[in-house]
């Protein structure tokens, strides 16, 4: 993994606004606030078809990020992730997925590398396109859906009042999570924000 490769950060989600407060869409929320810390304006990309797309560098002289939002809707997240990883250079290594996850509790932000996909569609997508499940995952914790509620339908619905007090808080903490990972890399990140 050269430090000279700029990361891929790919921010989970489905466009439009009727989705836009969904518990499905922190990804692009995690996104949009990191762009904002980066001083960067998403644009529509150039390279890889269907994406939203900024770049700026993580501190003065640091790392490249390549922030992303596909707008294929969450099943078909794969193929823009793929075209623009191919188009910057970015090895697997180097591709960071930040999404919502039901089976961390809400109020949990997670790091990790590899492993399944949990019935996520836009990692299972991922994963397809890159021929890869080695990239790095931010898992926004949202817990599981209350009673019998379909987990299609609650990752779809928006984050109740009470959740919203928090959100913002666990946005940003979702943003350093990621940025930890860039700087330190995954054990690193586990163990700083893991225990909190």
């Amino acid at each position: 993994m050269s430090d000279e490769s700029p990361w891929l950060v790919v921010g989970l989600g489905n466009p439009g606004k009727e989705y836009a407060g969904n518990r499905h869409n922190v990804g692009f929320m995690v996104a949009d606030l990191l762009a904002s810390r980066l001083g960067a304006k998403f644009g529509r990309a150039k390279r890889g078809g269907s994406a939203e797309m900024a770049e700026g560098r993580l501190g003065f002289g640091g790392p490249k990020l390549i922030l992303v939002k596909p707008l294929t809707y969450m099943n078909l997240s794969g193929a823009p992730v793929v075209a623009l990883a191919q188009f910057f250079k970015v090895p697997v290594a180097n591709v960071i997925a930040v999404h919502d996850e039901l089976d961390v509790p809400y109020g949990q932000v997670r790091a990790k590398r590899g492993g399944g996909e949990g019935g996520h569609n836009g990692l299972r997508s991922m994963s397809k396109s890159l021929a890869s499940k080695e990239y790095a995952r931010v898992r926004f914790g949202i817990g599981r859906p209350p009673g019998r509620q379909d987990p299609a339908d609650y990752v779809l619905s928006d984050f109740s009042s009470a959740e919203r007090k928090e959100l913002d808080f666990l946005v940003d903490r979702a943003a350093d999570v990621t940025e930890a990972i860039v700087l330190e890399g995954v054990e690193w990140a586990q163990n700083k924000f893991h225990g909190s």
